[in-house]
Order: structure tokens, then C-alpha cells, then sequence
């Protein structure tokens, strides 16, 4: 029988665990989840909602990945370093139907979701009705964690602030290899391919006061056939309009943030991924601002390449 929810509460936690000396450092790989509920209810429905949520696809990829790695735990095997991991969404049987953030509650840093209900419909409606929340808190708690494991090997590069007017929070591990008076490019090699950065100024006139999907393609393309070019003579950079790119506006420190999500290619050969645009005007000189990350990984995940490189993205603020 269904049980309806009539009292809906979200409570945000802190344990200041003042009278714990010490809280062990959590443990996990970027974007892990821990999920831990009975067996029973693994392989029920409920099992196949929290799996679904977590494994719900990541924006923006030519292949189609989930946007975290979750791991399965049983209530009873749930003890020792199994705790430690830094995301935990525990379903508990319970006469009292709560959710509840707890944060720090086992290691640090980490996010602890306890979902409460009498029974598999009501855990199963607390998940559906807080999947945004979990997804988002989740997320940015990871950003939150790469950034700070970025800042252990922070580059002392002053090459964007010279030369682009901006700050950004990015590891000594990517090299500049292209300076120009308007275009930087920063470039890391990794396994199969490599991450890169670029970021250049357009001038205030060259898009509308609220920019269009199709005027930053146009803008990006015009900047790729002048500075990427591909392997051959005479390929560069562009946009494959194959794939309808995501667009949103949002605000990263008081700026208007135009954001692009969408797959790159080279024209006339057989190069592509994806990539993270972000454009936003700077107020003082008008112009535009672009900071833009994309992946060249043939043939792999690019999931954790673009986390990282959005990551980094999110860090931008423009000289005082």
C-alpha cells in the first residue's frame, strides 16, 4: 500500500564533533558515490531509482557516461573504511520518514544522506523528490575536492592574468604553448591525448548584450580556424553541429556566466571530444571574456577530463 507524504523536511547538518579529537581524512576517487541499503531492496525498486539517479548521464560527452561511479554497501557491511567514503547515501527503515544531510559525519570532508521511511515507497519518494539536491550537493562537493587537491601543485603561471585580465585555479601541470597578444593557450599531456585551456578577449561589439547559442559558435569557430589548427595543413578546430550543444546562463563571482557545452572536431580530419565554454563581459573595458577547456582522449572516459577541466573553469574571476 502507498503511503503519501505529508510533512516534507531537509535538515543541513554540521557535527562539530567537539568532543572528538580526531576525524579521519575521507577516502574515495573523484565522483565516487557509496550507496548503502539492503539486499532486499538493492534488487527491488528502490535498488533501481538510486541507481538510475546516480547514474544519470553527464552533459555534454560524444559517448554517454554517468556522472558518478557508485558502489554498492549492505547495512551490515557498513563499518570501518567503508565509512570513510566521502559521498554516502544510506536508506534506513524507520517509523520516522526524514531526509537529512549530515556533513563530516565519519570522515572529512564528507556529505552523509539519510533517507528515513516506513517502508520502500516513501524511501523510494524522499530519492525522487530530493534527486536534484543530492545530485547538485554532490557535485559541488566534488568540485570542491578537486579544487582543493588542484591547489597541492598550483601553477605560479601569470600568463592569463598578463595577457587575458583574469585568475584562474589550475595545477603547474599544464603548460603554456601558446602566447599571443590576445590567445593563451595552456595545454596538459595526458595518457591518450591531452586537456587544454585557451582563453582570449572579443571586442564589445562582436556579440549582442545577451549572446545567443549561434553567435558563440560563430565566435568560437572564427578563433579556432585562427589558432588551433588540427594535424594536417590546413585543418583547425571547429564546431560539430551533429551534436546540439547545452547552453546556460549562470553567475560565477557577481559575473553573468554563458556556458557551452557541445563537441569539437577538426575540419577535413579525423580528430574531436568535448569541450566547456564560458563567455562573460567584463564591465569595466566591455569587452568579452572567453575561458574555454576541451578534451582530445580518443578512444576513453573523458568524464573525470572534463570534471577537472570544468572544475577549473568554475575558479575564474577577472583582475581587481
Amino acid at each position: 500500500m502507498k503511503k503519501s507524504i505529508f510533512i516534507f523536511l531537509v535538515f543541513l547538518c554540521c557535527d562539530n564533533r567537539k568532543n572528538q579529537a580526531y576525524i579521519p581524512q575521507s577516502s574515495g576517487n573523484i565522483n565516487n558515490v557509496s550507496i548503502v541499503m539492503k539486499e532486499k531492496d538493492w534488487g527491488s525498486g528502490l535498488g533501481e531509482d538510486a541507481r538510475n539517479i546516480i547514474g544519470d548521464i553527464y552533459e555534454g560527452l560524444p559517448v554517454d557516461e554517468p556522472n558518478f561511479k557508485f558502489f554498492y554497501t549492505s547495512p551490515k557491511q557498513f563499518s570501518g573504511f567503508s565509512r570513510h567514503s566521502r559521498n554516502i547515501i544510506y536508506f534506513q527503515k524507520d517509523t520516522t520518514n526524514k531526509f537529512t544531510i549530515y556533513k563530516d559525519l565519519y570522515s572529512k570532508p564528507q556529505l552523509f544522506f539519510l533517507i528515513q521511511g516506513e517502508d520502500e515507497d516513501i524511501l523510494s519518494n524522499y530519492l525522487l523528490e530530493n534527486k536534484a539536491l543530492i545530485i547538485n550537493t554532490i557535485k559541488d562537493g566534488e568540485r570542491r575536492e578537486k579544487i582543493r587537491r588542484i591547489r597541492k601543485s598550483l601553477s605560479k603561471s601569470n600568463v592569463l592574468s598578463e595577457r587575458i585580465g583574469i585568475k584562474l585555479v589550475y595545477p603547474s601541470i599544464y603548460k603554456t604553448v601558446k602566447d599571443t597578444f590576445n590567445f593563451v593557450w595552456l595545454e596538459k599531456q595526458i595518457l591518450k591525448g591531452t586537456l587544454n585551456i585557451i582563453s582570449y578577449r572579443l571586442p564589445k561589439n562582436s556579440l549582442s548584450d545577451l549572446p545567443k547559442l549561434n553567435e558563440i559558435i560563430k565566435a568560437r569557430d572564427s578563433i579556432g580556424k585562427l589558432y588551433i589548427p588540427g594535424r594536417l595543413e590546413g585543418t583547425y578546430m571547429t564546431t560539430d553541429n551533429d551534436y546540439k550543444p547545452y547552453f546556460y546562463k549562470q553567475s560565477i563571482d557577481k559575473n553573468i556566466i554563458f556556458q557551452t557545452k557541445g563537441i569539437w572536431e577538426v575540419k577535413n580530419d579525423f580528430m574531436a571530444g568535448p569541450f566547456l565554454n564560458y563567455l562573460f563581459k567584463d564591465n569595466k573595458t566591455n569587452e568579452w571574456v572567453v575561458v574555454e577547456g576541451f578534451a582530445f582522449a580518443p578512444s576513453v572516459s573523458k568524464r573525470e577530463y572534463m570534471f577537472e577541466l570544468s572544475s577549473i573553469l568554475s575558479t575564474i574571476s577577472l583582475n581587481n
